[in-house]
């Protein structure tokens, strides 16, 4: 499939939302950032260190279902929390109620701030089901299907594994496989006949141990040698680099 920069074994596309879809990456960092600042100022007091929307983002959180985000992080810190319930009230000291927090910042920040999309993930989609492929969207977020609606995307995609669906299915998240290999069974496909699309370490270790056809890397921040290192096969700033051709395949950039 030389037009679309896969392997010709590939015959199902599945791709993340944050950072791949959609522009929000940013966003969601940016109310991490927030949650866990206040939330470690409040116990940490002079001592207090905070989140580094970067390093600790990327490291942490990114592409990951909100809850393990919390435990992860936290964690790194040397702290654990009860995990509470979903329905945690967001003040509540718990790891469902900081993801409570964090998730109703995001919300506001999206409604305030709106949500795009990249406009060269969209027309590579659209080749990629112009081609006979069939697509999934993969996300640990539980705001999923609203964000697709919001930029007129639902369309693209045949089937939808996200943070909702994780729940429903008792699936564990990213790094783990079971998402994407999930969608793929969706689809009709076995992992070696899937591409997945990923800006997130957690979603190139996912895509590395599920055994996958194919892994794209896209590099929204600079970290095109920790992609590779996390088991891409080719990373792109931008999905429209596969359709021109202009991505090589393997080998550290």
């Amino acid at each position: 499939m030389t037009e679309l920069g896969l392997p010709e074994e590939i015959t199902v596309c599945l791709f993340d939302l944050d950072g791949v879809v959609t522009k929000t990456a940013v966003v969601h960092a940016a109310a991490w950032k927030e949650t866990f600042d206040e939330f470690l100022r409040a116990r940490d007091g002079a001592d207090f260190r905070p989140f580094d929307s970067v390093a600790d983002y990327d490291e942490y959180v990114d592409g990951r279902p909100r809850a393990d985000g919390v435990r992860t992080f936290l964690a790194s810190r040397g702290i654990e929390l009860p995990e509470g319930g979903p329905d945690d009230p967001p003040d509540a000291q718990t790891v469902n109620g900081v993801g409570n927090r964090k998730n109703q910042l995001v919300l506001k920040k999206i409604r305030t701030e709106g949500v795009e999309a990249y406009d060269g993930t969209l027309r590579y989609i659209e080749s990629v089901r112009a081609h006979g492929l069939r697509t999934a969207i993969v996300s640990s977020s539980a705001n999923t299907l609203d964000v697709l609606r919001s930029i007129d995307a639902e369309r693209l995609f045949d089937v939808r594994v996200d943070g909702v669906v994780a729940r429903e299915r008792a699936l564990p998240g990213k790094p783990h496989p079971d998402t994407f290999l999930a969608a793929a069974r969706d689809l009709g496909a076995d992992a070696g006949q899937a591409a997945v699309f990923e800006d997130a370490l957690a979603g190139m270790d996912a895509g590395r141990s599920g055994g996958f056809g194919y892994v794209v890397g896209v590099d929204r921040v600079g970290q095109t040698e920790a992609l590779y290192a996390h088991g891409a096969d080719v990373v792109v700033k931008d999905l429209a680099e596969l359709l021109a051709g202009a991505a090589g395949r393997g080998g550290a950039a």
